[in-house]
């Protein structure tokens, strides 16, 4: 039997770019053809939320909105035209909600970066909400012995990390540094690592992350706060530098530094985007290393497979805080301060 659907549902909903956040009654979305309808029962909180409800990126988002890409919950409706999947699934919305899948981004697994892309909490209403719709081709499909909440930041952060690291297309025993360690994309970056056979340098600011960095299989922690020549700091610890780095920090002088102590032949992935931030890169050095400067966005839906897929045996856990939607201002706040360690993940029914 379908699940009865009420008509009226909690949503945290804002009208303007950096306008209150409204915990209101919205209606619930019908789904669409060729859409799924979810009842999310839990979403993470991403740093991208945070940009898309300030509008300070260089796109324009749907207003209002109702924000979120990471939500998880069951399917309770399907468009007349979905196949592969019923009533009762556990499903994930991720940042792709969905794309053309025919030209030549699609073609080739880069569906991101298809011109007609629809963002989930950004494009489209996403998962802030107790009912969403996704595209049935690009939402998640979760296991059913899976926990929803933990699942949850894996949707967006796990997977962004995960292609992250492809990226980075380093070997087995390598070192990789994640700058921006203790934050929700850094401490999944940091367990993926591990899980890819990597060696794990990590960075950040504070003892606190420095412990927590540690317990999720770092080998080494570099405390920017305490460390007067972070690069030399870095360079010294991996015996020459890392091989690859993933950029999951908002600061630009972070990312600067990293391509100062890449090693030569060294990987440095950009994923954390802070607003007009620019990359300087000395070319002489550039060349003479032969280092590489990588963008790597969200994954595909082979990269989120394998994702929740890694997630779902044990070799990755999802350090988060459950709060209620009601409270989500209240992580913009601590965002916004950079206080942070691990993810939040709120309860749609609170």
């Amino acid at each position: 039997m379908s699940p009865t659907i009420p008509s009226t549902q909690k949503a945290v909903v804002f009208e303007t770019n950096g306008g209150p956040l409204e915990y209101k009654d919205i209606p619930v979305p019908k789904p669409k053809s060729n859409e799924i309808l979810i009842n999310v029962k839990y979403s993470g909180v991403c740093h991208t939320d945070l940009h898309a409800w300030k509008g300070d990126w260089p796109l324009d988002n749907k207003l209002p909105l109702v924000g979120g890409h990471e939500g998880a919950g069951v399917v309770v409706a399907l468009g007349e035209n979905v196949t592969g999947w019923n009533i009762g699934d556990y499903a994930g919305i991720k940042w792709l909600n969905g794309s053309c899948l025919n030209c030549e981004y699609c073609i080739q697994g880069a569906e991101s970066s298809c011109a007609k892309a629809d963002l989930s909490g950004f494009t489209h209403d996403g998962s802030f909400q107790q009912y969403a719709t996704a595209d049935a081709t690009q939402a998640a499909r979760i296991p059913k012995e899976v926990d929803l909440a933990e699942v949850a930041p894996i949707l967006c952060a796990g997977i962004t990390v995960y292609k992250a690291l492809k990226t980075a297309d380093l070997r087995i025993g390598q070192w990789v540094a994640i700058s921006g360690a203790g934050g929700g994309l850094g401490s999944l970056a940091v367990q993926y690592a591990k899980a890819l056979g990597l060696r794990v340098l990590g960075i950040d600011g504070g003892a606190d992350k420095g412990e927590f960095v540690k317990s999720l299989g770092a080998e080494v922690y570099v405390d920017f706060t305490k460390t007067k020549d972070v690069v030399a700091e870095v360079q010294k610890a991996t015996n020459g530098g890392p091989h690859g780095v993933i950029n999951v920090s908002v600061s630009p002088h972070a990312i600067n530094q990293s391509v100062q102590y890449a090693r030569t032949l060294g990987k440095i992935v950009l994923v954390g985007l802070p607003s007009g931030a620019v990359v300087n890169s000395d070319v002489f050095w550039h060349v003479l290393k032969s280092i590489e400067i990588k963008g790597s966005y969200v994954g595909n839906r082979e990269d989120s497979a394998e994702a929740i897929d890694l997630f779902a045996r044990g070799l990755v856990k999802a350090p988060i805080k459950i709060i209620g939607l009601s409270e989500l201002a209240k992580v913009y706040e601590q965002m916004e301060a950079g206080a942070i360690i691990g993810r939040y993940v709120v309860d749609t029914s609170k």
